[in-house]
C-alpha cells in the first residue's frame, strides 16, 4: 500500500510548540528561530488544511484540531524511537566487528585489541579478514585500508605513509630473490623502484609478503607499521628505508558508525598507541 509522505519536521516543531505553548520555548529546545518555527507551522497547517494554534489575550492556544492529533503524534513519535531502538540493538556497546588485512590484523590490530579488551573485560571483538572491506556486503563497526586516503568514507589515517624493503636474516640461499605482491608499489612510490627485478616468488598481500620474508624465502617492500614489530624483534632485517610513499593505513568507517561512541572510543585508543 502506498503511504503518504507525511511531513515530519514539521510534525516535529508542532509537537515541540504544543507542549510549550510557545513557538519562543519550542524553539530554543529545537535549536532555530521562533521564525522558523512559525514557518513550519504554517507550512504544516497549509498542508492539513486547519489551523492548529490560535493567540490570545492569554498567549498561545491549541484549537480543537490541533489538541486532536496530539495523542496519536506522540504515540508515533514513541513507536520511532523504539524502531531506532531496535535496529541499532545489533550495534552492542560491547561488540565490534572489524575488518584489517590479515597482516595489519596479525601484526598491529590484534595486539592492540587485545591491551583493550584486558582494560575492558566485557569487550567481543569479531575480526574479518578483508584486505579491502566492502561496507556494503558487510555490517562492520570499523575496517582498516591501505590506501592513499579515506575516499568515500570518513576516516583516521592510522600510520605514516612510509615503506621499507625487508630481507630474511640468516638466509643465504634467499639472495637476490624478490617476493611481490599486487600491491607493493615498486613502480609508483618511491623506494627501490625496479631494481630489485622481476619477483622471484608472487603472493596475494602485504601480510603474506611479510610471511614470506620470515620464513627465508626472499625480500620484499611493505609498509612500513606492518613490519615494524619484526624489524624490532630482529626477525628480519631492513634493507632500505624507511621512504615515503602515498598510501598508509586507514581506519574507515561511513557516518553512523562514527557517530557511535563505541567506536569513538575504540579508535582514539588505538589512535594513542600509534
Amino acid at each position: 500500500m502506498k503511504r503518504t509522505l507525511l511531513p515530519l519536521n514539521a510534525l516535529r516543531v508542532y509537537d515541540a510548540a504544543a507542549r510549550h505553548l510557545s513557538f519562543t520555548k519550542a524553539a530554543d529546545e529545537l535549536a532555530v528561530t521562533p521564525a522558523a518555527v512559525g514557518q513550519q507551522i504554517r507550512a504544516l497547517e497549509d498542508h492539513l488544511g486547519t489551523v492548529l494554534f490560535r493567540r490570545t489575550s492569554k498567549g498561545l492556544e491549541l484549537t480543537e484540531e490541533g489538541h486532536a492529533g496530539l495523542d496519536a503524534l506522540r504515540d508515533g513519535f514513541l513507536r520511532f524511537e523504539e524502531s531506532v531502538a531496535a535496529m541499532q540493538a545489533g550495534q552492542s556497546v560491547d561488540r565490534y566487528a572489524i575488518a584489517a588485512p590479515r597482516g595489519m590484523l596479525e601484526n598491529w590490530l590484534a595486539p592492540r585489541l587485545a591491551a583493550f579488551q584486558a582494560e575492558q573485560p566485557g569487550v567481543r571483538f569479531q575480526l574479518r579478514e578483508r584486505e579491502r572491506a566492502d561496507f556494503s556486503e558487510a555490517n562492520l563497526d570499523l575496517a582498516i585500508w591501505l590506501a592513499e586516503g579515506p575516499e568515500d568514507f570518513p576516516g583516521e589515517q592510522i600510520s605514516q605513509a612510509q615503506w621499507v624493503r625487508i630481507a630474511p636474516v640468516d638466509a643465504p640461499h634467499a639472495a637476490g630473490r624478490t617476493v611481490g605482491w599486487p600491491g607493493d608499489g615498486r613502480d609508483d612510490e618511491g623506494g627501490d623502484g625496479g631494481a630489485a627485478g622481476e619477483p622471484c616468488i608472487s603472493v596475494g598481500s602485504a601480510g603474506q609478503a611479510l610471511a614470506s620474508v620470515v620464513a627465508g624465502m626472499g625480500a620484499a617492500r611493505v609498509p612500513f607499521a606492518l613490519a615494524g614489530d619484526a624489524i624490532a624483534a630482529g626477525t628480519v632485517r631492513v634493507e632500505d628505508g624507511p621512504v615515503e610513499g602515498r598510501r598508509a593505513y586507514w581506519l574507515v568507517a561511513p557516518p553512523p558508525q562514527w557517530r557511535q561512541k563505541k567506536v569513538r572510543a575504540l579508535v582514539e585508543y588505538l589512535k594513542a598507541s600509534i
